[in-house]
């Protein structure tokens, strides 16, 4: 299938990684109730799950266990890390379009890159399984610079590393610190819609510059 041809594609499109480019929910989902099981307790709903994803490895332990009460300790924290490496991979997927809109920015010349939250040995991982290690033109994770999203340093840095103008790149997220990273940043924002979110999130007052209901539809924005 031809990519689409984009005529307003920037000269650099970075995302965020899970919930954005990766429905990886469901990964996440094997890998804490792999840990519930470990405790005798029973499997946690998919749709319990899926608000947290974009939170990160704490904010999910404290979903799946919340006898914690919000107090989630280091040794659990490390121990989800573990499990989700084992499961990493074998139930994810990308969400639709995302392919479609991969290739046509880079049928249009423009570069793309991945700046997330999670750690980058993880990251890497799931890059290198998707085939992306030599398509992808950055790959930041949470723990590569000396601070992470919300704060606006790893959009900055990829930016410098690539020679492109914040006024050229454009940041695409699900959650409220990706939009907080790229406006610090100076970058444009995109709300991605489809990702992942808690009840009562209301991405209208993140302050984004665009927000696009599915990755097709950022197809169609760029275009």
């Amino acid at each position: 299938m031809a990519a689409v041809a984009l005529n307003r594609c920037p000269p650099l499109v970075l995302f965020d990684l899970d919930g954005t480019l990766l429905d990886s929910a469901p990964d996440m989902l094997a890998t804490v109730n792999r840990m519930r099981a470990a405790r005798g307790q029973g499997p946690m709903a998919l749709d319990a799950l899926r608000p947290q994803v974009s939170k990160g490895s704490r904010a999910m332990s404290a979903a799946a266990f919340p006898e914690l009460g919000g107090e989630v300790p280091a040794e659990l924290v490390r121990e989800f890390l573990d499990v989700y490496e084992q499961e990493l991979g074998r139930h994810a997927r990308l969400f639709d379009g995302v392919p479609e809109l991969l290739e046509a920015i880079e049928a249009a010349g423009s570069r793309w890159g991945i700046v997330t939250n999670k750690p980058e040995y993880l990251a890497r991982q799931v890059v290198h399984g998707l085939g992306w290690a030599d398509r992808s033109a950055i790959l930041i994770g949470g723990d590569s610079l000396p601070r992470r999203k919300p704060d606006p340093l790893p959009l900055q840095h990829a930016a410098q590393v690539l020679g492109v103008a914040i006024a050229g790149c454009v940041y695409v997220g699900d959650d409220q610190r990706d939009i907080e990273a790229a406006r610090a940043a100076g970058m444009r924002s995109i709300v991605a819609l489809w990702g992942y979110r808690p009840d009562g999130d209301d991405p209208a007052g993140w302050g984004g510059d665009a927000l696009i209901a599915t990755a097709g539809d950022l197809l169609a924005e760029f275009s």
